[in-house]
């Protein structure tokens, strides 16, 4: 395995196979330097995705151990016993039944933070319910304010539940809780629930709410594309551009880069809004989005090109910066945020379900584990 590099250099993670917020925290950990050991179930999680293609898993190491066996149950706990914090994304009661819940480890290790990642939380009337994303987010209000007035909730694909308000949060969670670790002795348990943190992420919205500056409907506010100045516009080629003018000075650039003349209505007049609106919209769809790129280019008009996954990585300032990296032969994002002592690095690519059981058993000195490793998943650098 390539020498780790990051501020979590040292720390020891061991992650319970599963989809989405769970794995994606482990992979922000292991960017960040920390040992990740994923413990893959035989068989695979059956999502239908080639383990060599996700990404989730770099940075880490696989080991497989089937939990339904004693022998599976073992290892796990040995690992636990040697870590500095272990995650884990099943429904409530699943690891308590499996013998591997917070209880059973941190009988074995004190010092444990045993991370659960769920869509519901532990407990409450939903808590033992399947769930996904777009319902998490349903029940916090923060689906219904994304949108067109007078159209559907839209959909941000899987973003702003799964990854910002579980993944996330697990990893501040997990990280608070191993400085209390360290300090105290005492290991815990962190309930990280996406309805949670995606409620907590909607803070200032609530705040607007109280105060009266912010109207509980879709798109009739300031930063929900109700005003004209903060939205997307269309261009002549079919393309997009996004407009994020909120400030008045801004804004006078944006409209005298626009041309949209003096006789345009006023952006002080939310009355008006939908003819301003009509208005810039119009002016959009006489160039392109290359050209209106051009015109915006170097300006302090807060306008970008809405680009596609594919055309991200060159863009010139993410370019410039190496916000996306090839490693592997895959085009991906690089580790974030960024450290002036101790980078972080994709070191690794995917790890493939099994392949470093052995491997992993002889640095973690877990030799339940390597005893009962198959054949043919030994990884080529043990």
């Amino acid at each position: 395995m390539a020498a780790a590099t990051g501020p979590l250099t040292g720390v020891r993670v061991v992650e319970l196979a599963g989809i989405g917020p769970g794995p994606f925290a482990a992979m922000l950990l292991a960017d960040l330097g920390a040992d990740v050991v994923r413990v893959d179930r035989p068989g695979g999680a059956g999502i239908g995705v080639d383990p060599a293609y996700d990404l989730t898993n770099r940075n880490k190491r696989s080991v497989l151990a089937d939990l339904k066996t004693a022998a599976g149950t073992d290892a796990v706990l040995g690992l636990a016993e040697r870590a500095d914090i272990l995650i884990e994304g099943n429904r409530p009661g699943v690891t308590e039944r499996l013998g591997v819940g917070p209880d059973d480890c941190l009988a074995r290790n004190p010092r444990l933070v045993y991370g659960r990642m769920t869509g519901w939380g532990q407990d409450g009337p939903l808590a033992s319910r399947a769930g996904h994303d777009i319902g998490y987010i349903a029940i916090t209000g923060a689906l219904g304010m994304i949108g067109p007035e007078g159209g559907p909730p839209a959909v941000p694909a899987n973003l702003l539940g799964d990854y910002a308000g579980g993944s996330l949060y697990l990893v501040v969670g997990v990280l608070a809780a191993l400085q209390h670790a360290r300090a105290t002795g005492t290991g815990q348990v962190v309930d990280a629930a996406i309805v949670d943190g995606t409620a907590h992420l909607t803070a200032m919205i609530h705040s607007l709410l109280a105060a009266g500056a912010w109207q509980d409907r879709r798109g009739a506010n300031l930063l929900d594309g109700g005003a004209p100045f903060y939205g997307t516009y269309e261009t002549a080629d079919g393309g997009w551009m996004a407009v994020g003018a909120l400030e008045p000075r801004f804004y006078d650039e944006f409209a005298r880069l626009l041309g949209l003349g003096e006789d345009a209505p006023d952006r002080s007049d939310p009355g008006r809004w939908h003819e301003l609106r009509a208005a810039v919209a119009a002016r959009f769809r006489t160039r392109t989005r290359e050209e209106w790129t051009g015109v915006f280019a170097g300006s302090d008009a807060c306008v970008a090109p809405v680009l596609s996954l594919r055309e991200a990585p060159d863009h010139p300032h993410l370019a410039a910066r190496g916000t996306f990296t090839a490693h592997g032969g895959i085009t991906q994002p690089a580790p974030a945020p960024r450290f002036s002592a101790t980078p972080g690095a994709v070191r690794t690519p995917p790890a493939l379900p099994g392949a470093d059981t052995r491997a992993v058993a002889r640095d973690w000195d877990v030799p339940a584990l390597g005893a009962r490793t198959p054949p043919d998943t030994a990884s080529a650098t043990d």
